[in-house]
């Protein structure tokens, strides 16, 4: 086979990971733990042909360059690598949702792309592997290859990878986007991810970490939405608490996230049971 597709969601973080313990290999400051999304698709096409001169990479029907194209070539090299193939591809990528603006993309697009690449290279991965594939293109990538609600911790090179911690069925539980802005960031997680040690919270925020996440775990597990919610929220504020006291600092929020926080937050006084992150 040197052709093949794949199809990922991407997945929201109720303990988010920010900052790494190893740039290089994608490895996590902290564990975190998502939920895919069942309602978003990414959709990637990988064809390893004959003849072809280098990697030609499309999204959403758009040729692409730069840095854009350079990560999805990156990771080719590492499937070839693993598979000995020398062919060059053609990889064609669709999301169904708006990419570069908080809703983890790169998740989808990296976990497609692992699996797409590494069949059509004819290789066979099992999910851990391919889970520790994927996040070496990107970390969130990882934990959007198991189903449901998906683990990561963080360890040596070859035990970094997200395992299913409930399946999907173990709990309809609904993700309400609110999308305030179609631009991009202008800062990338990629680059945000460097500056966190540069934060006086994050050291705080890494002390933090383990008790929350043991909050939502046994929140899943018992399907009890509060306390996940109030694990989930405090853990969001936290991170992005880390993130506008970097040096220099990041402001991922715009005037209308706080409107919906302060949205989310009224409803719950009138009975709405329902939490932000």
């Amino acid at each position: 086979m040197n052709k093949a597709t794949a199809v990922a969601n991407p997945n929201i973080a109720f303990i988010k990971y920010w900052g790494k313990a190893d740039e290089a290999l994608n490895l996590p400051a902290n564990p975190s733990l998502s939920m895919n999304l069942a309602g978003l698709t990414t959709v990637t096409t990988v064809e390893f042909r004959p003849g072809q001169p280098s990697d030609a990479v499309t999204i959403d029907g758009q040729l692409v360059a730069g840095e854009a194209r350079q990560r999805v070539v990156t990771h080719l090299d590492r499937v070839r690598e693993m598979a000995g193939v020398e062919q060059r591809a053609w990889v064609a990528s669709r999301n169904d949702f708006p990419a570069g603006t908080g809703l983890a993309s790169s998740s989808s697009a990296f976990a497609a792309l692992s699996l797409a690449a590494s069949r059509a290279a004819g290789l066979t991965l099992d999910e851990a592997a391919l889970s520790r594939l994927a996040r070496l293109a990107s970390g969130s990538a990882c934990r959007s290859v198991p189903g449901g609600f998906t683990l990561w911790e963080g360890g040596a090179d070859g035990d970094s990878y997200a395992r299913q911690v409930a399946p999907p069925s173990h709990w309809a539980l609904v993700d309400v986007m609110a999308v305030v802005s179609r631009e991009h960031k202008g800062v990338g997680s990629q680059a945000g991810h460097a500056l966190a040690p540069t934060s006086l919270f994050h050291a705080a925020r890494l002390v933090a970490v383990p008790e929350l996440l043991a909050t939502v775990r046994a929140a899943i597990e018992a399907r009890d939405l509060a306390a996940l919610g109030q694990a989930t929220e405090i853990d969001a504020l936290a991170m992005h608490g880390v993130m506008m006291t970097s040096r220099p600092p990041l402001f991922y929020w715009l005037p209308a996230t706080l409107l919906v926080m302060q949205a989310v937050r009224a409803g719950r006084q009138g009975g709405l049971d329902a939490y932000y992150t």
